[in-house]
This record gives C-alpha cells, structure tokens and sequence, in this order.
C-alpha cells in the first residue's frame, strides 16, 4: 500500500509543464522586445553544432503564446535537437497585421543562424515549425520572398532548412484564410502561391474536420511542392478539427515529426 501512496508523487514531475532553459532577446521594434524560448538538450554546450528547430505559436495573427509549443520543444530537446519557441509580434499586444509576422518570423530564422556558434547550433540544419497563423508564419519564412525587417543582415539566409506544419494557413487568396486582412499584399505572403525547386522539404499535419483549413488546400499544397521536386508529406487525421495536434492526437503528431526529422538527418 505504501508504494501504491507513493506512485502519484513518483509520476508527478513526468507530467510537470515543461519550461524552458533560457529567454533570449533577439529583436526589438520600439519598445518591443522580443525573445526566444530556448529549450536545450542536456548538457549542451556552445561549442555543439546540433541541428534546431524554431516554432511559432498559432492564433490568428492576432495573439497566442509560445507555450503553445514548449512540449514539442522538451520532446525534441530529449532527443538532442536544439529547441526553440519563438515570440512575434501580434494585432492584439503589438497592433500589427500579418506582414510584421512574417518579417518577425525571417528575422527569427536569421537571427538563430547569425548566432549559431554561440547556441551551439548547426547554422545549415535550422527548421521552422508553427500551428495555424504560425505554420503560416514558418511557411512563409520556408517560401516567400523580401519580407524583411530594415537594417537586417542580407547576406544571412533567412529561409529554414526544413517545415514541420501543424493545421497551417498556407493560402492568402481569396479561395483562402485571412485574405481580408492581406489583400493588398496576398500574393507576397501565401506561402502557395511562392513554392518553388528551393522551398525546404515540409511535414504537414491537418484534420480532416478543420473549419479553416480545408483538405482539398493541403491537398494543392502538396502537388504544387512535389511539382517542385520537393518533398513534402501530408498527413490527415480522420474527423479531427483545427487545433487537434496539441490535444487528442499530440502523440501521433509527434512521432510523425520525430520519423520526419529523423530521415532529414535531424534526430539519430
């Protein structure tokens, strides 16, 4: 009986809310400072060169939070990959539109890969992740072109090594999500509309109850990378909705990405 009471305290921290190692400031816009949720493997050092993985949480474009994210980024951090969830600006805190997302999102990418020697990472195995709005941020990042923040480093490539999407918004027409809000500029952030030969190879994750995000999109989505000659896998969960990879399909998704990353030379 006593190591049955015991049981519930020995299981305790298994199911603890994973945090990160450290906050890293990388941009600020006025007086936004944004910062990077870095989750580390263990016993990293400076002078590793693992391979990484930025994710940028969904909500809209509207708010949302890293946290979306930090079980992911554990999970990959116990496998060796450097982790990372990223902050960006959004209408609700920062009263942008999509457009700063994504020059956030290219400032993201950029920034890890200038300070890859002291993160300790490979600057030419960085991949982005995201959900929703994020995936839209992370597939733009991967696809589209000259969306950058003034003042920043060129000559540093912006544009991650591979795409991990979870339920993204990855079309701006009107056909698509989010049109009203990017019209004026639809065609330079849909991420659709800008696969080319040098988009990186791409996982995407979608239920097939999704109200936002129809199948038929992932679908075109998918021909138009493989028309590229690039890889892209599509998986689709039967009767889930938007948002179903953080809830009642987390483990799946999650192995998916890990046998996806693994065959990128990503995890060992």
């Amino acid at each position: 009986m006593k190591a049955l009471c015991l049981l519930p305290l020995l299981l305790a921290p298994l199911f603890a809310a994973p945090k990160p190692d450290k906050l890293v400031p990388f941009k600020k816009v006025g007086d936004v400072e944004l910062k990077l949720h870095v989750f580390n493997p263990k016993g990293h050092k400076a002078s590793d060169s693992r391979p990484a993985i930025v994710f940028f949480f969904g909500g809209g474009w509207n708010g949302g939070s890293p946290s979306q994210f930090y079980p992911q980024s554990a999970h990959l951090a116990s496998l060796g990959m450097v982790a990372i969830s990223a902050e960006y600006r959004v209408k609700s805190r920062n009263g942008t539109t999509p457009l700063e997302c994504v020059q956030d999102g290219n400032s993201t990418i950029r920034w890890v890969r200038t300070h890859a020697k002291e993160l300790g990472i490979n600057p030419k195995m960085i991949a982005a992740g995201g959900g929703s709005a994020g995936g839209h941020v992370a597939a733009a990042t991967g696809t589209t072109k000259g969306i950058f923040e003034k003042g920043e480093d060129l000559l540093v490539g912006a544009q991650p090594d591979a795409l991990v999407l979870f339920n993204p918004v990855f079309d701006n027409s009107k056909e698509g999500y989010g049109y009203d809000r990017v019209k004026s500029y639809w065609k330079r952030i849909s991420p659709l509309h800008n696969i080319d030969k040098n988009s990186p190879p791409t996982i995407v994750f979608l239920g097939t109850n999704d109200s936002l995000i129809p199948t038929s999109t992932a679908e075109k989505y998918r021909r138009a990378m493989e028309k590229a000659g690039v890889r892209c896998d599509l998986h689709l969960y039967q009767g889930e909705p938007h948002g179903f990879f953080n809830k009642s399909k987390y483990n799946e998704t999650v192995a998916a990405m890990d046998a996806f990353l693994k065959e990128l030379g990503y995890l060992r």
